[in-house]
């Protein structure tokens, strides 16, 4: 990531962002660069999960699988203000921002993907709280954990996003060489978020299920960012 983009979070238009920049500069009297909202965010989910775990008394399992996903979830910071900040910086049209910003459809695929896993951790047979935190997790664990999945959630649901209006960019516009190359910069980071988030699967190992939705949905970001590449359209000499 380049300095620009370390030295702080840009104040663009309102809608030329991603709700989670808008959160970060949103509050009042607390300007974080890049680097430091980042940090923060790892170090608050951290010292929360090593915390609980030790009042609590948890097996490590459980410190290990949050700090897992603590981790990915950073790294889900990295890649989406990258991608944001790149985005910005291409001479794209502005029809492009607003679908990929404005209407907040990765708040939507969050949500989505943010039900289906507490559905799935409600019903399953044992349920997987029950085979990482327990029979009856305490609520502060229980709230940690919802909390670190739904950020996990946001992010992927970022990356879905981010990969279909990629395809659609590559599909209605057409761009110049120096846009094409950023474009493509942005697809690789899409896809190397997608990877890292295999990280997770040490977590999931033991359920067939959920290591099946990770799996195809790294593959099926994979699948669309490089179909996205592979059509950028650059403009005629």
């Amino acid at each position: 990531m380049s300095g620009d983009h370390d030295a702080a979070v840009d104040d663009p238009t309102f809608g030329d962002t991603w709700v989670y920049e808008s959160l970060v500069r949103g509050i009042p009297g607390l300007h974080l660069s890049t680097t430091q909202a980042i940090g923060v965010q790892f170090a608050l989910f951290e010292t929360l999960v090593v915390g609980l775990a030790a009042y609590y008394g948890l097996p490590r399992s459980a410190v290990v699988a949050g700090t897992i996903a603590v981790a990915v979830a950073a790294a889900g910071s990295v890649a989406m203000l990258y991608i944001g900040a790149a985005t910005r910086g291409l001479d794209l049209p502005v029809a492009h921002r607003r679908l990929l910003f404005g209407s907040s459809v990765e708040v939507l695929f969050g949500v989505l993907g943010f039900v289906a896993a507490v559905t799935y951790l409600l019903t399953g047979l044992p349920t997987p709280f029950e085979s990482l935190l327990g029979a009856r997790p305490p609520a502060p664990v229980v709230f940690v954990t919802l909390l670190i999945l739904w950020d996990l959630c946001y992010r992927i649901g970022v990356s879905w996003w981010t990969a279909l209006v990629s395809l659609w960019r590559s599909l209605r516009i057409r761009v110049t060489p120096d846009t094409a190359r950023g474009c493509r910069r942005i697809d690789a980071a899409n896809v190397g978020f997608a990877l890292l988030e295999l990280g997770l699967l040490p977590v999931v190992a033991d359920d067939a299920l959920a290591v099946g939705a990770l799996v195809g949905h790294v593959v099926a970001v994979t699948v669309v960012s490089a179909a996205a590449t592979l059509l950028l359209r650059t403009e005629l000499p």
